[in-house]
């Protein structure tokens, strides 16, 4: 073919399938020629600088240089940063950045495990999708029964996300925290409770928050009353995921409290092929840097504060 010819034939086929919208197989059928044939052709237009694809990225190229750094420091498959606005704010545009790398990642058959707490029921308000999962099924990976803020309990939010995903759920008739060590082994046995965690265990997705140090913690306040000054002095502890109390390397605290909590032990966790972390705020970056540190997440969602501050 004469270089002027091929030109000619390069300049149509690029005009047809970027400006027309027109798939190869259809330019392919018009043209007369094969469908490979015309992808070769458009790698060739690009290579010859007849089509030139400009990423327009200004307002998230900042973001974007700061969500690379941090996947790259942390070892993390993804980093999505938002802008840093008030804490409410922030956590409702938390919750709509979560739902939707959930819906772009779920797929039927697949289980996915969810904890709790203000940032998760955010990301359950989002949640919607045309789309039915009817094959996906939703579980809790922290215990989900009590009195105060239902709205953010577990087994409330896994219930939202399967009517909104059309899909199954599986709840966890257990409170987040027991009596003693013995009350919860009990528990443990009981076969519709291990039939759950056990469900959980088998999660392909997780989606969690990341508490901050037990001073900032009302799950702390409500569940040990008086004697939530011994876990909030205890300097090993900088903060929690699913209800898990962590040091700064990511590893469960002994202590009472996580002898007593009923929620997915961390090794488990680790065990799921894609753990989505959501959280931010000044007060959680020795949490968050923890969770990052213990290799506990895959995928960081937070906001351009705190992913700066990740980087100090």
């Amino acid at each position: 073919m004469a270089f002027q010819e091929n030109r000619r034939i390069l300049i149509k086929v690029a005009q047809m399938y970027y400006e027309e919208g027109a798939t190869q197989s259809e330019i392919a059928k018009k043209i007369g020629v094969s469908r490979s044939l015309i992808s070769k052709y458009l790698t060739t237009a690009r290579e010859l600088g007849i089509v030139e694809i400009t990423i327009h990225d200004e307002h998230y190229r900042q973001y974007r240089s700061l969500e690379r750094k941090i996947e790259r420091l942390f070892e993390l498959r993804e980093v999505i940063c938002i802008d840093s606005v008030g804490l409410e704010s922030s956590k409702k545009q938390l919750g709509e950045a979560a739902a939707q790398y959930l819906l772009r990642m779920v797929k039927d058959g697949q289980i996915v495990g969810i904890s709790s707490g203000t940032t998760l029921h955010e990301v359950a308000k989002a949640l919607n999708s045309p789309q039915g999962f009817p094959e996906v099924t939703i579980v809790p990976l922290v215990g989900g029964v009590g009195n105060e803020r239902v709205d953010i309990h577990s087994n409330y939010l896994v219930a939202q996300m399967g009517d909104s995903l059309k899909a199954n759920y599986e709840l966890l008739h257990v409170p987040v925290m027991v009596d003693s060590k013995e009350a919860k082994e009990v528990l443990m046995r009981q076969p519709s409770i291990r039939k759950t965690i056990d469900l959980a265990e088998q999660s392909n997705i997780a989606v969690v928050g990341i508490g901050g140090s037990p001073e900032h913690s009302t799950m702390v306040k409500s569940y040990l009353g008086l004697d939530h000054q011994k876990i909030t002095h205890d300097e090993r502890i900088v903060g929690d995921i699913c209800y898990n109390f962590i040091d700064k390397f990511g590893k469960s605290v002994e202590n009472s409290w996580n002898e007593r909590v009923i929620a997915i032990e961390l090794d488990k966790l680790k065990e799921i092929p894609l753990v989505i972390g959501v959280a931010s705020g000044l007060e959680k970056v020795n949490s968050i840097k923890a969770a990052l540190e213990g290799n506990l997440i895959h995928v960081l969602i937070t906001d351009e504060a705190t992913a700066n501050d990740l980087l100090q």
